[in-house]
């Protein structure tokens, strides 16, 4: 009898030690994955990114790039970085919504958005918050209009839209246009306005403008009244999966003018919905990674081949990476990861070393960057030119 009792308490012991452990493991696990690998007191760092919807393809690529920074620079001032992620759902009420969470998550900046259109939605709460937020690749100037605490890696779209009816009229020696406009864009309609200005200003006139909405497929009644407007060129900066369209349909339908884009059209998405009909089709965007500017872009191009091998690099992936790494630099200079302090610091940055070159900021806290040209040939995103800002 008095075997037996040991044996049971010996079992009891045994159990109650078993349960221990698979407990403590279980709440190790729940604190890793709620925190994003930090601890309770990890720095937070909210991520405002389409990861699904229309744009989902443009908000992956950019977490592409802010994961790869956090493997890369994961703790500062001895604390871990957690990313706190809010899905704005590529719609303007939903990024209300995604960046009022963030606010109450109590993140002590934030980086995001790709689409001018969401960065504008949530501007507001980051503003009314007093938290600084880098735009990656939210080319609007609105997105920091009025609002002190939105920055950007990214030029904007006065700019690009200069550089793409420079090239249209000058280079290509087009003196007559068309505009395609994504009319419910922020983007689109803003991008268009710009080229507009510079093209009308170089001398050359606007024959016809065409609009459209997000998710249309059918191009065919737009293209048909093309044919007799008497363009020389075409300027589409829409969304990469309609522009595809756009574009594929018209050369099906036998228009051979050129066809140019702007920053959006870097995404796999063109050519995979594109196919051949693409070729040739010329935009600006941001980035090149066989053209390093810095030592942080070979960095980044051999960290991204490493993580994501096989994968081209796009010019977003690489903006998000330097929001990222501004805001990692701007804790450290602070010494703090109070949003007041970053703000202050962010305010001093001058010379930027990032994986898309070196930036610095206008009044309005908009990066003053070159823009690179592409085109698509045999498939592939190539390489054309680099126009500087003057």
């Amino acid at each position: 009898m008095k075997r037996s009792l040991h044996r049971i308490l010996a079992l009891l012991l045994t159990t109650a030690t078993l349960a221990s452990g698979c407990a403590n493991a279980a709440d190790g696990q729940k604190t890793k994955d709620s925190s994003g690998g930090g601890s309770k007191d990890a720095i937070k760092i909210g991520v405002f990114e389409p990861l699904t919807g229309d744009n989902a393809a443009g908000g992956q690529l950019e977490m592409k790039g802010i994961k790869l920074a956090h493997k890369l620079y994961p703790e500062v001032l001895g604390k871990k970085i957690s990313l706190e992620e809010a899905d704005n759902k590529s719609d303007r009420v939903e990024a209300a919504n995604a960046a009022a969470s963030l606010v109450n998550k109590k993140v002590s900046a934030v980086l995001g958005s790709w689409g001018s259109s969401l960065a504008i939605a949530g501007g507001p709460a980051f503003k009314n918050a007093k938290i600084p937020a880098i735009g990656t690749s939210c080319t609007n100037p609105q997105v920091t209009e009025g609002n002190p605490y939105y920055y950007r890696v990214c030029f904007i779209d006065p700019f690009q839209g200069t550089v793409m009816a420079d090239y249209a009229y000058k280079t290509l020696g087009k003196k007559k246009a068309a505009i395609f406009r994504e009319k419910n864009s922020d983007y689109s309609v803003g991008l268009a306005k710009f080229f507009q200005e510079q093209y009308q200003k170089l001398g050359g006139s606007i024959v016809a403008t065409f609009d459209y909405q997000t998710k249309d497929q059918d191009f065919n009644a737009q293209l048909t009244n093309l044919k007799s407007a008497g363009a020389e060129v075409v300027f589409a900066p829409g969304n990469f999966t309609e522009s595809a369209l756009l574009v594929k349909q018209a050369r099906q339908l036998g228009i051979q003018l050129p066809i140019l884009g702007g920053d959006t059209w870097e995404t796999p998405q063109l050519i995979e919905v594109g196919g051949k009909e693409v070729e040739g089709v010329v935009f600006s965007t941001f980035f090149d990674k066989d053209h390093p500017l810095t030592a942080e872009t070979t960095k980044f191009v051999e960290a991204y081949k490493k993580e994501y091998p096989g994968e081209d690099i796009a010019a977003v992936s690489a903006l998000a990476y330097d929001a990222y790494l501004m805001v990692y630099k701007a804790i450290e200079a602070a010494g703090s990861s109070d949003p007041s302090k970053i703000q202050e610091a962010l305010g001093k940055v001058k010379d930027f070393q990032g994986a898309a070159g070196i930036v610095n900021f206008d009044d309005n806290r908009n990066a003053i960057k070159d823009a690179v040209l592409k085109t698509v040939k045999d498939g592939k995103f190539t390489y054309m030119d680099v126009v500087k800002i003057k």
